[in-house]
């Protein structure tokens, strides 16, 4: 059932050219334009990326934006899906990292899930924070000052995180949620 509530709302999901989990990115998509948000995929490189399930190729995907070219003030919310390989390419990117940087210290709604917040480790903004992820994320984000918690669905201040596929209804439901409330004051306290 389409709603109106993201009306007017840019919402940027960032992936690398290989390596996301299909479902993660195509689920909170999918909630997105539901909600009557509008969507855009943003890659460190143009043309398409390429979502695995799992370790399996999957679809492709045309990517709308370079990330060199995108910036954070144009967008109300960032989504940032998993797969191993996918964040793990992330964090590697400056201008990826700092895309992801700009929506904390702006105060915007972020939501990842589970080897997603790889990414948010490199950016240097989980300190304080409780979170959730894939299990093996968990002593990454505990060295990096994180409360990591084992949750179907963790909201801290606009930041939602979730484990895994299956936490996806909750994941989605929440990120929607916290898009709709807008800037968290929260996020830009923990940029360190």
């Amino acid at each position: 059932m389409a709603s109106d509530k993201l009306k007017g709302r840019r919402i940027a999901f960032l992936v690398a050219p290989e390596g996301a989990e299909q479902v993660e990115l195509t689920e909170p998509w999918k909630a997105v334009e539901e909600a009557g948000g509008a969507p855009e995929l943003i890659s460190t490189d143009s043309g398409e990326i390429q979502a695995f399930n799992h370790l399996d190729r999957a679809d492709t995907f045309p990517v709308d934006r370079t990330v060199s070219e995108a910036d954070a003030s144009e967008y109300d919310g960032l989504v940032l899906p998993g797969g191993v390989a996918n964040p793990d390419f992330l964090r590697a990117d400056e201008d990826a990292v700092g895309f992801v940087r700009d929506f904390f210290e702006q105060a915007k709604p972020v939501g990842v899930i589970c080897h997603g917040p790889w990414t948010l480790i490199e950016a240097d903004v989980v300190r304080g924070r409780t979170i959730t992820s894939w299990p093996t994320l968990k002593t990454d984000l505990r060295n990096a000052g994180a409360n990591w918690v084992d949750e179907e669905v963790v909201v801290d201040q606009g930041l939602v995180s979730s484990r895994k596929p299956d936490d996806l209804p909750a994941f989605c439901s929440k990120v929607i949620e916290e898009i709709c409330e807008g800037e968290h004051a929260e996020q830009a306290r923990s940029v360190a």
